[in-house]
């Protein structure tokens, strides 16, 4: 028998809040996290607006020695999860740390330290880079320091998926829980590449808006829109067994009840026409949830603000949903907090538990251009009230990665 799995924890770091309660108070007020850059110099780049994390605090959560030894995207990582621990009221004590684990994503990895690094080589000879630079650099080292900072014995892993990463691992975590391999796991992504390589990089391929209007730039669904930009930050969620959570009396934010995860196969950067790949994504995390597409109330979209992504994933929700995609509502916050690459996922997982506690839907904000293609409720604007019981959020990567997951709001049993 499927186990259940619920959310008992959730930590962030983002443009719009560098707690989830102060994330999520953002969200319902529509504030706009995306500003100028000021991680680097910008007067010879074309892009000059990003969503940067602002006056984060590492004191309650690091000390010197720590964040000296770790990239920027590990720093933001270990203060999400730790705030996920703390949030979740657990006892070391009283767990057993080899049913622990940790699945946290990131896209790109320590970027800033191979910027870095690669200019003191050059300067004083590459055996002279720091000996801390691999293990600042790779991937893995987020999942791998929140595991020895917190304990977590069980499985580590670090799931690359592009955007679709923060989303494929709490998909991941919440199977190995569902399927009793694990009874805690945190998971999420982490990013820092608010740098002048990756920036660079995503200017040159054409992906990133180029325009310095905050309230303009950052625009999904908007016949305008004209690209992404650039977020930073991370979101961790701890994830708990049911039997596990009530047993110790635990608050819980919300139920995770379905997943599906697909790739398109069709090529390196664009979705597949029509959105064909998401919609399977949809179609299986409903079915995993053992509900009817009708049940859905709410989508966070992938939203980017992309004209492909976009176009290409209203088709995706119509081809899923049929005639009921023009009943629910599907929102971007991306439009509030930039694209966080590995951790979009798991700020928006983050997000959309909380729509559906508090039963109201984040806007799409900055919206003013209809476009003929992006036709769905998108919530412009103006958040609201809404009955919710089902929601879903959407992640699609590079690589034709696409990712749904299917939260329930959480009723306690009487």
């Amino acid at each position: 028998m499927k186990r259940r799995v619920v959310i008992t924890g959730m930590g962030a770091v983002s443009p719009i809040g560098n707690t989830a309660e102060e994330m999520w108070q953002s969200a319902r007020e529509g504030r706009c996290g995306i500003g100028p850059i000021t991680h680097f110099d910008t007067t010879n780049h074309k892009v000059k607006l990003a969503g940067e994390v602002k006056d984060l605090d590492f004191t309650p959560y690091l000390d010197k020695k720590e964040l000296r030894r770790m990239d920027l995207f590990s720093q933001y990582a270990m203060v999400a999860a730790i705030q996920a621990w703390r949030d979740s009221g657990l006892d070391y004590e009283k767990i057993d740390p080899t049913r622990f684990g940790v699945d946290i994503s990131s896209g790109i990895g320590g970027i800033n330290t191979i910027e870095t690094e690669y200019e003191r080589g050059r300067e004083k000879g590459f055996d002279r880079v720091s000996p801390f630079f691999v293990p600042m650099d790779i991937s893995n080292l987020a999942a791998g320091n929140v595991a020895i900072k917190l304990g977590a014995k069980g499985m580590c892993t670090c799931v690359v998926t592009a955007c679709a990463g923060g989303s494929n691992a709490i998909g991941d975590a919440f199977r190995m829980i569902r399927d009793g391999y694990q009874e805690l796991m945190l998971a999420g992504g982490s990013e820092a590449a608010v740098t002048k390589l990756a920036i660079g990089g995503f200017t040159s391929m054409k992906a990133l808006c180029e325009s310095d209007d905050p309230t303009r730039a950052s625009i999904p669904f908007d016949a305008e829109r004209s690209g992404f930009v650039m977020g930073e930050g991370a979101g961790v969620l701890m994830l708990e067994e049911y039997e596990h959570a009530r047993a110790r009396g635990a608050k819980i934010y919300a139920e995770i009840v379905g997943y599906g995860a697909t790739c398109d196969a069709y090529h390196i950067t664009s979705p597949a026409p029509g959105g064909e790949g998401g919609a399977r994504a949809m179609v299986e995390a409903v079915k995993d949830a053992g509900i009817q597409p009708e049940d859905i109330d709410y989508i966070n979209a992938h939203g980017t603000s992309t004209s492909l992504n976009d176009k290409f994933e209203t088709a995706a929700v119509k081809a899923a949903f049929g005639d009921h995609a023009y009943k629910l509502a599907m929102s971007s916050t991306k439009s509030m907090t930039g694209h966080l690459l590995g951790a979009a996922g798991a700020i928006e997982a983050i997000i959309t538990a909380r729509a559906l506690q508090d039963g109201f839907i984040p806007a799409t904000i900055n919206y003013r251009t209809p476009d003929p293609e992006c036709d769905l409720d998108i919530v412009p604007n103006e958040g609201r009230k809404a009955e919710l019981r089902y929601a879903m959020s959407n992640s699609l990567g590079f690589g034709g990665h696409n990712a749904s997951l299917v939260l329930k709001k959480y009723e306690e049993e009487k």
